[in-house]
């Protein structure tokens, strides 16, 4: 008996060695995501007394198994207590240069105050709950550096009275949904001239600032 338990002890040894050699590719790995890159922008909307502030947030993620095996991403302001937290189902996903983003356009303060400056930290979990975690800083400028921005239409012709920098006119069809986008550069002009297509009912005017990574949204006007 003695014997027989010496060669399976030896035999299992060399078959924990042998599992130890085998190539990297073949083992499994559970590696977290992880975040590229995240940055905040600030958009400004039409308020009662002034402009409101909304913010849109999105991270670079990175996954072996790719976006689909991404659950969770949450956002922390961990001085101030915040966090946000944003499933698969409900954040927005959107493709820019081969390059996949996930994230939010509607973060928002209660009452509408101005969400805090300074560091955040962003939590990135997929489905088998590894989580990876970056941190970035917001420091979108106190007071708005332009004015807000404004578009009009009236018999045909248009008014753009903008100091951004880029402005993007956004038309809606009856539905609400954007079946059109076009860069203005002239201050004013001919709708006409802008060739917006035929189920175009209204349009908002969208105007950046990509060096502050600040925006604002017009509301809609009709153009027809």
């Amino acid at each position: 008996m003695k014997r027989i338990f010496k060669l399976n002890s030896a035999l299992f040894s060399a078959l924990m060695l042998s599992l130890c050699l085998l190539p990297a590719s073949l083992s499994c790995s559970r590696a977290e995501p992880q975040i590229l890159y995240g940055f905040m922008e600030l958009v400004y909307y039409p308020g009662t007394a002034a402009p409101i502030e909304r913010y849109s947030f999105f991270v670079l993620p990175e996954d072996n198994d790719g976006v689909e095996n991404l659950s969770e991403l949450l956002l922390y302001h961990d001085r101030e207590g915040l966090h946000w937290t944003f499933t698969s189902e409900d954040w927005i996903q959107y493709e820019d240069d081969e390059t996949i983003w996930i994230g939010s356009r509607n973060i928002a303060m209660i009452a509408d105050d101005p969400l805090p400056r300074g560091q955040y930290r962003a939590v990135l979990i997929n489905r088998g709950g590894e989580r990876g975690e970056r941190s970035f800083s917001f420091d979108g400028p106190a007071e708005p550096i332009h004015p807000f921005p404004g578009f009009s239409a009236d018999e045909g012709m248009y008014t753009l009275d903008s100091q951004y920098p880029v402005n993007t006119l956004l038309c809606y069809d009856l539905q609400g949904n954007v079946v059109q986008t076009i860069n203005l550069i002239e201050t004013e002009g001919s709708l006409r001239d802008l060739r917006i297509t035929g189920n175009a009912r209204t349009a908002a005017l969208w105007a950046e600032d990509p060096e502050y990574r600040v925006s604002a949204l017009t509301e809609a006007v009709p153009i027809r």
